[in-house]
């Protein structure tokens, strides 16, 4: 080997770190050996269990998923059950409600028929005031009139009363089929919601993370709150059902109550017309035989004035005679101027007929007078029959005539 390679070696082992024994080089492989082995004893540990934790969540994932699905489909057979009861009430709202309408429609239409009979006995009322004389009386049709009159403000007034709470029930009524439909509605969205979440799965397409979502929203509700809220719904529902059936229940009552009452007071007025028509008629009838009585009296009275007025005017002859006998009889000479049997039967004779004179002029003057009054008295008894005349004119023609036209049947 030449020199200078020599030197160039021995100086290289010189500068050279100083080597390990042969035992540290065995140590050091049984080292690197069981290091070696620990970190893969550690791996396949971690490997072991990384498995056993994959497999275990994956099966916590499945169960919890599984006991999601449950949940959401329990929740869906919740709101399926809500909303059942939820549209069966509300389809009895809707038909009760309809039937309320026409309810109310008939309460109208009785409203509008009392408006005729009430209007009828009002004016029978005003006509009737026409009467005259001692036919101004307060008699029973008046009487019965004032409270036909006040029985058909009565039901004027109560079935406005009635009407005016139809109108509040029927309020009540759209109030709960509105929150029953806004219920309806809301448990509808939720039935979509809670349906499509029912079927989504791990492979579905339109699956994706999202930010902020596990918490509960502040405006959210428990689930017995839920439900008190839409029971409430059906509870409200079936109190409003239940208050606008025995309302319905009070209109059929009342409008037959009060078309029994109407009719009623209407034929005992009729019946009172037409007592108080026959009555008048009556006394008309007596007035006018009275009449014809009186005009035959007055005929005779005349004829009997007439008489008397004829005697005193035939007397006239006798008294003359008579008083012409006396005064020529006076002019008799001396002692034939004589009290004789015939002077004193002259001067009788003159007494009587001046006596019997007035007697027949006493009798014409109390006759005379006696024919006033019986004049008087026709006058007053065809005044009073003019009075029965317009009274029938007003009770037979114009009230009762009118009263036929009234129709009160069930409303």
């Amino acid at each position: 080997m030449p020199k200078n390679l020599l030197d160039a070696i021995m100086a290289k082992l010189i500068q050279a770190p100083p080597k390990f024994l042969p035992p540290e080089w065995h140590i050091a492989n049984k080292v690197q050996y069981s290091s070696a082995e620990a970190q893969r004893s550690r791996s396949e540990r971690l490997v072991d269990e990384s498995q056993r934790l994959v497999d275990e969540i994956e099966r916590t994932t499945q169960k919890t998923q599984s006991d999601v699905n449950k949940r959401i489909e329990q929740r869906i057979e919740e709101i399926k059950f809500w909303r059942q009861q939820l549209d069966d009430k509300l389809d009895q709202i809707v038909k009760e409600t309809e039937v309320l309408v026409s309810f109310k429609t008939r309460l109208e239409k009785a409203l509008e028929g009392c408006k005729e009979p009430l209007f009828t006995a009002q004016e029978c009322l005003l006509n009737r005031e026409r009467r005259v004389g001692i036919d101004l009386v307060h008699d029973e049709v008046e009487r019965e009139l004032i409270k036909e009159v006040e029985v058909f403000q009565g039901v004027v007034a109560l079935l406005e009363r009635t009407l005016e709470q139809t109108d509040e029930q029927l309020r009540l009524n759209r109030t709960a089929k509105y929150n029953l439909e806004q219920d309806l509605k809301d448990k509808y969205t939720a039935f979509t919601i809670d349906n499509y979440c029912s079927n989504l799965t791990n492979n579905s397409t339109d699956i994706g993370y999202a930010q902020n979502v596990v918490k509960v929203e502040e405006n959210s509700v428990s689930p017995e709150q839920w439900m008190d809220f839409s029971n409430t719904n059906v509870e409200k529902a079936d109190k409003q059902r239940n208050n606008s059936l025995n309302l319905r229940a009070l209109i059929d009552s009342i409008l037959s109550q009060t078309a029994s009452d109407m009719r009623k007071q209407n034929r005992t007025v009729n019946i009172a017309f037409q007592n108080r028509v026959k009555e008048t008629k009556d006394a008309k009838n007596k007035l006018e035989i009275h009449l014809a009585k009186l005009m035959e009296e007055i005929n005779s009275q005349t004829k009997n004035i007439d008489a008397l007025r004829k005697a005193i005017v035939d007397k006239k002859g006798p008294a003359k005679v008579a008083q012409t006998r006396l005064e020529t009889r006076t002019h008799r000479p001396n002692v034939e101027l004589c009290r004789d049997m015939v002077q004193y039967r002259l001067m009788n004779e003159v007494q009587e007929i001046n006596h019997n004179i007035q007697r027949l002029m006493d009798t014409l003057a109390q006759a005379e007078i006696e024919l006033k009054g019986l004049n008087r008295r026709q006058l007053s008894l065809e005044e009073e029959i003019e009075v029965k005349a317009n009274t029938l004119y007003i009770d037979e023609v114009l009230c009762m005539q009118m009263r036929e036209s009234i129709s009160i049947n069930n409303f």
